[in-house]
Order: C-alpha cells, then sequence, then structure tokens
C-alpha cells in the first residue's frame, strides 16, 4: 500500500484521537481523586509543552517568522491551549465524561463552518452529510450502553457550555494555523504557541498550581495519571497535529474528534467494564463513513483544480 499525503494525515489523526479518547477517563479520575483543579492542570501541560517544544527544537535548524506569523500564532496560542484546555478541563470537572464526549462531536461543524469563512472551503453536500453521519454515530454510541467511567458528576449546563466553548476555539485554532502548518515545522509552531500561552497564564496560576494536593500526596498513581496528559496528551499530540494539518483539512482533521467516544466504549470493553453489542458496531460504521465522507469531499484546490481544467475544453468548443 503507498501511503499518500492524504493517507499519513488520516492515520496521524487516527492515533492521535486514540490518545485523546483516553485522556478524557484519565482526566476525570484525576479530578475525582481531588489531586489537581483545572485551572492548575492547564497550566502544568502548557508550560510543560513550552519547556519540552523548545528543548527539542534546540537540536534542529531555527527558522525566522514574520510579525503577522507571530500574530497568529499568538491567537493561536491562546485558542489552541488556554482557552481550548482551560475550558475543556474546567467543563469536565462540572460535567459527565459521557455528556463530554457526546459534545466534542461539533468540533466538525465549528471547523467546516469557520473554515469556509476564513479559508473559502466550500460546504459540499459530502461534508456535510460526513459531518451529520460521524455525529449521529457518535451521539448515539454515548447514549447507550455502559460508559467507561461511571459515577462522578451528571451533566451540568455550565460545564457542558465550557465544552462547547472549548470545541469552538479547538476547530478555530486548527483553521487559523493551517497555513502555517504548511510554512512551519511543527517544533517551530508547537513552542511559540505554547510559550505565548504560558506568558499569558502563568502569572494568574502558578500560585494556586504549585500547591495542588498531587504535589504533596506523593502518590503515584496520581504522577502516572499526569505523565500521560502531558507526554501523550499534550506533547505528542500537539506534535503531530501540525502533521496532519500539512496534508489534510482541518475539517477533516476535526471529524475525527468523533472516534474519541468511540474509543471509550473499546477501552472500556477490553477492561471488561462493558460489551460488544450490534449497536456499537452500527455506531462506529456510522462514525468511520462520516469520516471517510468529509475526506473524500472536494476541497476549495480540488474545485479549483477541477474549473480550469475545464477551461481548454470549453474553448475548444
Amino acid at each position: 500500500m503507498k501511503f499518500t499525503p492524504k493517507l499519513q494525515g488520516n492515520l496521524i489523526m487516527l492515533f492521535v484521537m486514540t490518545i485523546f479518547g483516553l485522556n478524557i477517563p484519565v482526566t476525570k479520575e484525576l479530578y475525582l481523586h481531588h489531586y489537581m483543579t483545572p485551572f492548575a492542570l492547564t497550566t502544568v501541560r502548557v508550560t510543560f509543552a513550552a519547556v519540552a517544544f523548545w528543548l527539542v527544537s534546540l537540536f534542529f535548524p531555527q527558522e525566522k517568522l514574520t510579525r503577522k506569523d507571530f500574530l497568529i500564532l499568538l491567537v493561536g496560542g491562546l485558542s489552541g491551549t488556554i482557552l481550548n484546555q482551560g475550558l475543556f478541563a474546567f467543563g469536565l470537572e462540572q460535567t459527565s465524561p459521557v455528556d463530554a464526549s457526546i459534545i466534542t462531536t461539533s468540533t466538525p461543524l465549528f471547523a467546516m463552518l469557520i473554515a469556509a469563512a476564513i479559508l473559502k472551503e466550500p460546504i459540499t453536500v459530502k461534508k456535510a452529510g460526513g459531518v451529520l453521519l460521524g455525529a449521529m454515530g457518535a451521539i448515539w454510541l454515548v447514549l447507550q450502553g455502559k460508559h467507561l467511567v461511571a459515577g462522578g458528576n451528571s451533566g451540568s449546563a455550565i460545564g457542558n457550555i465550557s465544552i462547547v466553548a472549548s470545541q469552538f476555539f479547538y476547530a478555530f485554532y486548527l483553521v487559523i494555523t493551517k497555513p502555517l502548518s504548511l510554512k512551519y515545522s511543527p517544533l517551530t509552531i508547537m513552542k511559540w504557541m505554547f510559550s505565548f500561552a504560558t506568558i499569558a497564564l502563568l502569572p494568574f496560576t502558578w500560585k494556586a498550581t504549585i500547591s495542588s494536593p498531587i504535589f504533596v500526596s506523593g502518590e503515584s498513581t496520581g504522577y502516572w495519571m499526569l505523565l500521560f496528559i502531558l507526554f501523550g496528551a499534550t506533547f505528542l499530540t500537539f506534535m503531530m497535529i501540525p502533521l496532519a494539518q500539512k496534508r489534510i483539512r482541518p475539517t477533516t482533521i476535526s471529524a475525527y474528534n468523533n472516534l474519541q467516544p468511540l474509543i471509550a466504549s473499546f477501552v472500556a470493553i477490553w477492561m471488561g467494564m462493558d460489551t460488544f453489542t450490534f449497536e456499537k458496531l452500527l455506531a462506529a460504521i456510522l462514525i468511520f463513513g462520516g469520516v471517510y465522507f468529509v475526506t473524500m469531499s472536494k476541497s476549495r484546490d480540488d474545485l479549483l483544480k477541477q474549473k480550469e481544467a475545464v477551461k481548454p475544453f470549453e474553448q475548444k468548443h
């Protein structure tokens, strides 16, 4: 099989969303044990990522950015890290993992609309249908059967609104940084984005962060969960997202969000907390079908190339 750029991008996002899908129950467990507050966790994530990306970048060529691109990375850093992660962390503490999983399916819709407004990406029937199909599968999946994380908080209006807002800012981040992913390396993009986020957040939250129970309890369980969130759900995933952005569109990337509840369900089955049913199989088919239709829909460049190809034929006739 030939690994085309589009296939590479889709495989990257499949891996990223697997990590993100596991991150929801892990983060919820961190809150249930009162190891950290949402704002403390967000502070640790963005600070750790900024330091890690800068250290790794020292071993690679340094790229110079234009003033305009610096501004885009500043906005991207605020929307893709502080607003996205902070609002999601706060919302997840207030609401249930089930509600959070359902709400993450709104990201492809936001990305499709924002990309149409900013990047002039067309909203085709196939793309819109794929977004709807994937959302139906994901919502159906989390509404039936058992779930990976039982108990905890029930749905909260404030928590749910926070999750919706976090998905909007994540979609916005994907769209506005798409052009930069074609110009710069992932390291350059991430080190500046997380640096801006750290500078904006740290002065207000560092005192509460260093006094978090996780740092004084000495319990290894909390540290293992935090390590997964930092290295897996932050450093590794955010390093790979720009690689996917080089290869596939923001709407396609965001369509993979629908895999998060599916992955959580599979983990529950593997751990013996849930059972495999026909409904889950059908939901998986709907989700993957939705991703497929979004992936196969024509981009703005595809339509322009098609239009240019038609012009010579029309001139001959």
